[in-house]
């Protein structure tokens, strides 16, 4: 599909009566949810990533507090922190997106993965077969995520990330993977103060931020840095409500959280070779003139920010 037609498509939808519903009936004809087991074998990916930078930092999932950010369709990071024995995820989503129908298929293809979260996640096999069938036979019984999982899991949607209902030094780990590149940036600035209200001193934060043009899984004439030839006001026409992209660049995210106090222990953005020729080859807009290439040319970072233990000397 030309990137256009579904920019376009997309931002009419945002205006119509029943355009969430459209949106979802067209993603599973024409979009991700097409291959469901595929997609979801891929948040797995996803999430043994963050599960092996997390065990790097320190962090076991056995008794973890998290928050994650963005719940989306289907709970398939909750499930898999669960399974890994942590005490309790509070997933957030600013739109009650979660779908009864992909929980259930999400929980039974999960179980193929159970070797995979185990070792991925430090735990005992055994105690994540037991959690598994628990959590399986509940879902499909019609049970809510927190009943289902008895009381680890809790949704909230519609919900402010910027805002929890958390207390102060609550989590542990507050985590997202592909939601901040969606985000405006003083959005995410309040995101990263909640963050360091409710974290324990040492806490951390692990986002995952896929900060190429999302177009390009659409329209194979693309390529990830497509969207720097916009200025904002052009990028406007075909920005919408399903598919906001900030355009911000991988430094900004781990700059951000920097400035407001946390300490960078991970931060993998790397300038690849395939990405500069790509972005020789653009013409950028006058406004990312200021970028240098090296930092301009990066699509995708997964970084690490903890919270001090004690206060910062004045």
């Amino acid at each position: 599909m030309h990137w256009r037609i579904k920019g376009t498509l997309q931002k009419a939808l945002g205006y119509l009566p029943g355009g969430d519903a459209l949106h979802f009936q067209l993603q599973r004809r024409f979009g991700g949810l097409r291959d469901f087991s595929g997609e979801l074998a891929s948040k797995i990916d996803d999430w043994t990533i963050m599960a092996g930078h997390l065990r790097n930092a320190g962090r076991e999932f056995a008794g973890m507090r998290g928050f994650e950010i963005g719940t989306g369709w289907y709970p398939t990071f909750p499930f898999a922190c669960y399974l890994a024995g942590a005490a309790r995820i509070t997933t957030y989503d600013l739109n009650p997106h979660l779908r009864a129908d992909l929980t259930r298929a999400c929980v039974e293809t999960l179980e193929r993965f159970l070797p995979v979260i185990a070792e991925a996640g430090g735990a005992n096999p055994e105690a994540v077969r037991q959690r598994y069938d628990a959590l399986r036979e509940r879902i499909l019984a019609g049970d809510d995520l927190e009943t289902a999982s008895s009381g680890v899991i809790h949704y909230r949607a519609p919900a402010d990330a910027t805002k929890t209902t958390l207390g102060e030094g609550e989590v542990d780990v507050v985590f997202s993977n592909s939601v901040l590149e969606h985000v405006p940036a003083e959005v995410i600035e309040a995101m990263y103060r909640e963050s360091m209200r409710i974290l324990a001193p040492g806490g951390i934060m692990f986002h995952s931020v896929n900060c190429g043009d999302h177009y390009a899984y659409v329209d194979r004439k693309l390529h990830q840095l497509h969207y720097l030839r916009y200025s904002d006001r052009q990028w406007q026409r075909w920005n919408n409500a399903f598919l906001y992209q900030n355009r911000l660049r991988a430094r900004y995210f781990v700059d951000e959280a920097r400035a407001l106090g946390f300490r960078i222990e991970l931060n993998t953005a790397t300038a690849r070779p395939e990405r500069l020729r790509q972005l020789a080859s653009t013409p950028v807009h006058a406004q990312f003139a200021g970028i240098p290439p090296e930092e301009l040319c990066i699509t995708s970072v997964d970084f690490i920010a903890r919270k001090p233990r004690t206060a910062e000397p004045a």
